[in-house]
C-alpha cells in the first residue's frame, strides 16, 4: 500500500528571476507550486496560476522519508519560489 499526501500553494509570486524548471529554464509570476509526495519521495512542480502546463522545480523530486518531510519540502519551495533568483530546491534550508 502506498503512503501519499499533496499540498498546493496558489498565488505565490515569485521573486526576481523566478523559479528554475528541469523543462528549461526559469518561470516567474503569478505561480501555484504543488508537491506530491508518495513512499518517501517529494515531486515539487511549478505552473503559472490557472494554466494547464505543470514543469518540475530543478532538484526534484527529493526524498523526504516521512509526511512531516515531505511537507517541509512543500514549505521550502514555497519559500524558494519567493525569494527567486532562478532558485531550484534545497532542502534543508
Amino acid at each position: 500500500m502506498d503512503t501519499w499526501a499533496t499540498w498546493t500553494t496558489q498565488g505565490v509570486i515569485a521573486g526576481t528571476g523566478g523559479v528554475m524548471t528541469t523543462e528549461g529554464g526559469p518561470i516567474t509570476g503569478d505561480l501555484t507550486v504543488h508537491t506530491t509526495w508518495i513512499d518517501g519521495l517529494a515531486q515539487v512542480t511549478i505552473q503559472h496560476t490557472g494554466a494547464s502546463e505543470w514543469y518540475a522545480m530543478q532538484g526534484s523530486p527529493m526524498q523526504a522519508p516521512d509526511e512531516a518531510t515531505g511537507r517541509a519540502v512543500h514549505q521550502a519551495a514555497v519559500e524558494a519560489v519567493k525569494a527567486g533568483g532562478g532558485t531550484v530546491l534545497v532542502f534543508p534550508v
